[in-house]
């Protein structure tokens, strides 16, 4: 009974910290039909955000309200400068943000070194939970990851800009003949997936060793799930997300780390292979 809960705890906590990566790339992706390489780093950068926040001697707070807002930032200037000149090219995008994203890492080993850092634990301590001690702060990121995905659902499938977002997901040039501003949507789309991975890296600094590599750790795993789940919907990517972490978790715990790699791969390619849209899009 206490391996059920602890398996089923730590297969409940890499899922919601996946999604809160997946989100993000999702959202750019769906929209832009973007693949952004960079991402990894934007979760990056939002870790390293909680390294200066710490170090200046603020609250860990702070540095959780200080990420979005940098990334968002960020994810602007980035627009600005490079996405909007390379849309509907979709090779050039790969190796356009693939460059951001040594840039990016560049700078952060240029201002912060290249060496690991470490984050205090904003929630010290354990909480007990059907027997089971489990840290508090994994569910304090469960909490956020919920709350987030709660708050992108509302947003995408109740309001009048998630109505225009889905408008241009299906036919871009439609939406841009009835008025959509498609231009000022793709702007505020990518800071708002850099901002998401802005929160997923200031959220997940504590429980991780902060270092340039950090990002890549997350990215691999979170675009198998947008291509497992199906890319374009947020049910896609908690679909791709319960997959992919279940599988990993539930095979690292009965053998080892290497073997669940192998076998997440493995499955993806399946998925792939018989479901090209992903299991939630219609099979070819």
């Amino acid at each position: 009974m206490t391996f059920a809960v602890t398996l089923g705890l730590d297969t409940l906590s890499f899922m919601l910290a996946l999604l809160l990566v997946t989100l993000g790339l999702v959202v750019i992706f769906g929209l832009m039909n973007v693949i952004n390489m960079a991402h990894g780093e934007f979760f990056l950068i939002g870790a390293y955000c909680v390294v200066l926040i710490q170090k200046i001697g603020l609250s860990y707070w702070w540095a959780l309200l200080l990420a979005p807002i940098v990334l968002i930032a960020v994810g602007l200037i980035v627009e600005e400068l490079v996405i909007r000149h390379i849309y509907r090219r979709f090779i050039d995008s790969i190796l356009a943000t693939w460059g951001i994203s040594l840039v990016l890492k560049q700078l952060i080993v240029i201002v912060f070194g290249a060496t690991a850092q470490s984050v205090d634990s904003p929630i010290p301590g354990p909480v007990e939970i059907l027997g089971v001690t489990y840290p508090a702060y994994r569910l304090f990121i469960m909490g956020v990851a919920i709350a987030l995905s709660s708050a992108m659902f509302l947003l995408f499938y109740r309001t009048p800009i998630g109505l225009a977002v889905r408008g241009v997901i299906a036919n871009r040039a439609m939406a841009a003949s009835l008025g959509i501003n498609t231009r000022r949507l793709d702007r505020a789309t990518f800071a708002i997936g850099a901002g998401i991975a802005g929160v997923a890296g200031a959220v997940m600094a504590p429980i991780m060793s902060v270092d340039p590599q950090m990002g890549v750790g997350f990215l691999i795993p979170a675009f198998l799930s947008i291509l497992v789940g199906g890319s374009g919907t947020l049910l896609g990517a908690l679909t791709g997300t319960a997959v992919i972490s279940s599988t990993s978790v539930l095979v690292s715990d009965v053998w080892t780390q290497v073997v669940a790699q192998v076998v997440v791969f493995t499955l993806s390619i399946l998925v792939i292979r018989f479901f090209p849209r992903g299991i939630t899009g219609r099979r070819s």
